[in-house]
């Protein structure tokens, strides 16, 4: 039975593969800090709590299972705060992944699935946004990760590391068991922050209503986080088979506007949620939609639970459930 290690396995979509990785009879390895994970979603794999700061605790990994392919979802991933805080970033995301790297090649492991993302490319150029388009990241979070790709890039080229990127967009929704569920502190995620105003009556605040769309609020592409579990299954399997570096952009080609999202919430929940618009927020672009047709032609991935309606229910199913587990019990 072949091991995986997913690094940061205790976060929101890695959470959501190891599930499918166990239940296609995988045995995952969890390596998590769990500064942002939560220990509660590491409930398919053995949890070993280290830091990728200490290669120490990646050793002991290495040594102690036969590893397979690594899959690495670990970063801080907050874009207000990589430009107050740039060193913090830098550092936890790029420095932390070169350790990550370095030891693999010490232990010969030279397959890696990397969770990148849309902040790569900055202000779109044109839509869809295709793989080809330009990359010109405009805060430091996008730079990170831009530069971890290049990183990889070079380590394949030189060392022969063997990687697969997925460049997410809006992932949203929780597993159709509602046993994991979107969960961050602090949450900045609309849908999540959209969910509990409605349910609290705390205000939610929509950033700008002047913009170039259809009613003025910022449109993204939102996939459910089940199609991106199943995305980086997709890619393990196409790393293996044919041992060859590839990057996708993971998204529906459909975009959803804030009022959109808010209007869908207040349908499915029978209730008014209260909002307020302020002014736009510096360097949000109006529209981000990404093509998935690369994807779908080399891993054989199309969403499949990704209209806004699904991925709403089975987020408000998590929220209901985390709440009134939250409510017992403490831990």
């Amino acid at each position: 039975m072949k091991h995986v290690l997913v690094i940061g396995g205790a976060g929101y979509i890695a959470s959501h593969t190891v599930k499918l990785l166990h239940n296609n009879g995988y045995t995952v390895i969890i390596f998590d800090n769990l500064s942002t994970g939560f220990k509660k979603l590491a409930k398919y794999g053995e949890l070993i709590v280290g830091d990728l700061a200490n290669h120490d605790d990646l050793d002991k990994v290495f040594q102690k299972y036969k590893i397979d392919t690594v899959f690495h979802f670990a970063a801080f991933a907050y874009i207000g705060e990589s430009v107050v805080a740039p060193q913090k970033y830098y550092k936890n995301n790029v420095s932390n992944t070169i350790n990550l790297l370095e030891v693999m090649l010490k232990h010969n492991i030279k397959k890696i699935i990397f969770s990148s993302t849309c902040a790569v490319f900055g202000i779109p150029q044109y839509l869809p946004i295709d793989e080809k388009h330009p990359k010109n990241p405009i805060n430091p979070y996008g730079r990170t990760k831009l530069m971890i790709e290049q990183i990889m890039q070079d380590y394949d080229s030189a060392y022969g590391l063997k990687y697969i990127i997925l460049r997410y967009f809006n992932a949203g929704g929780a597993d159709k068991d509602l046993e994991l569920g979107e969960m961050h502190n602090p949450e900045t995620h609309l849908i999540p922050l959209a969910i509990d105003a409605l349910y609290t009556q705390k205000e939610l605040k929509v950033f700008g209503d002047d913009y170039e769309t259809k009613d003025g609020t910022c449109i993204r592409d939102y996939v459910h986080v089940e199609d991106l579990a199943f995305a980086h299954l997709k890619a393990y399997n196409y790393l293996n088979e044919n041992l060859s570096s590839n990057i996708f952009n993971l998204g529906t080609k459909t975009g959803y506007s804030i009022m959109e999202i808010i209007n869908s919430i207040e349908n499915i929940g029978s209730k008014k949620l209260n909002f307020t618009i302020k002014k736009r927020r510096v360097g949000d672009p109006h529209t981000l939609i990404a093509s998935y047709s690369k994807a779908k032609d080399i891993l054989g991935w199309e969403p499949a639970y990704s209209d806004i309606d699904t991925i709403i229910r089975s987020a408000i199913g998590w929220y209901k459930k985390s709440t009134a587990s939250s409510n017992t019990n403490h831990c």
